[in-house]
């Protein structure tokens, strides 16, 4: 049997979390050292022997978000030339996923970065609720994208008295599949918002411009004439759905600039919707997103603690938190003994 060793790049405000897990698993913490130089270099020193252990690197991200990232790939790297028998990544947010499509002259960030942890010597990942799961796919490791929404599905029937007088709401087209997920499962119905206030990061999927936007006969056969691309025009906002008199709950997977989840609620109370919850995996809750909260429509935010947010929650008494360690305790635990993770509970692995 090999050890396991947990190490751990983490700030301070989420200690108490990776103490329950560790506690859960009947294992200390790993000594190690993480610290900038006076330039700003990252070092890593870690402090007890890797050899031939199973190590699980738990990195939480902060405001700092390229520091974290270093933090992890210096750390992972140390481990690999440590001898270390396995380097697990427990990554619960998973860092630049919303750059995981071309568009335009940009580049697919969450490629480059997978490439990044796998040359540092990592060989396996768990993460939660990607934003897209096809980024499972940048990786030549495996990877275990682990859900959320049993967590929240159960807060919905406990927290909330009466749910099934509730709508679930995709605040855009993008989000109505995870919208219908959560309504079968709760046997409610569905709502989408179109128009207006959706988000406008699906105005830029399609890729680099093909064809041109104007046409250049110059460089073709003179009889051949490319057309022009059409522009979009978002229509007039609409609500496809009945959510008058009904709880409105809004479920995505990421709230950071909370400008659409406003306008969302906005427009489910001009239609009716006496109370409006938000539920989201990934807190990130940039900028002044708590104050705004606290201003609008919206009665609560449900987030998970994959992201600590404790100085947000003070700032804004509307914001909750899911504790979703027990099932990343439960996920360390098989994989370091060998263990299916499918048959664990269909719900939370799926």
């Amino acid at each position: 049997l090999f050890c396991l060793y947990i190490l751990c790049c983490f700030i301070a405000s989420y200690c108490l979390e990776l103490l329950f897990l560790c506690r859960r698993l009947g294992v200390e913490l790993g000594k190690v050292q993480v610290y900038q130089e006076a330039n700003r270099e990252t070092r890593v020193q870690i402090e007890e022997s890797v050899r031939s252990k199973d190590v699980f690197i738990i990195q939480t991200v902060s405001k700092d978000v390229n520091t974290t990232i270093m933090e992890l790939l210096i750390m992972v790297y140390a481990c690999r030339t440590s001898c270390a028998r396995n380097i697990i990544g427990v990554i619960p947010y998973f860092p630049y996923s919303k750059q995981c499509k071309m568009r335009k002259r940009g580049s697919i960030v969450s490629k480059l970065l997978a490439s990044m942890m796998c040359k540092a010597g990592l060989t396996h990942l768990i993460t939660m609720d990607l934003h897209q799961k096809e980024i499972q796919g940048f990786f030549n490791i495996p990877v275990d994208n682990l859900r959320a929404s049993p967590f929240l599905l159960q807060y919905i029937q406990e927290e909330i008295p009466d749910y099934r007088n509730a709508v679930i709401v995709a605040k855009s087209p993008a989000s109505a599949k995870r919208a219908q997920s959560f309504a079968e499962r709760l046997r409610l119905g569905i709502a989408v918002i179109h128009g207006e206030a959706q988000d406008a990061e699906s105005d830029l999927v399609d890729g680099r411009h093909s064809p041109p936007t104007v046409k250049n006969s110059g460089a073709i056969h003179p009889s051949l004439e490319i057309p022009l691309l059409i522009p979009k025009e978002k229509p007039p906002i609409t609500v496809v759905g009945d959510v008058g008199g009904r709880i409105a709950i809004i479920v995505d997977d990421i709230i950071d600039d909370v400008d659409s989840f406003l306008a969302a609620a906005e427009t489910l109370k001009e239609r009716g919707a006496y109370k409006i919850f938000v539920m989201a995996t990934h807190g990130i809750l940039s900028s002044d997103a708590p104050q705004l909260i606290e201003e609008s429509a919206i009665d609560e935010v449900v987030v998970t603690n994959t992201i600590p947010h404790e100085i947000q929650k003070l700032q804004c008494p509307k914001i909750k938190t899911v504790d979703i360690s027990m099932i990343l305790s439960e996920a360390i635990r098989r994989i370091h003994n060998g263990e299916s993770i499918l048959q664990a509970h269909a719900g939370y692995w799926i």
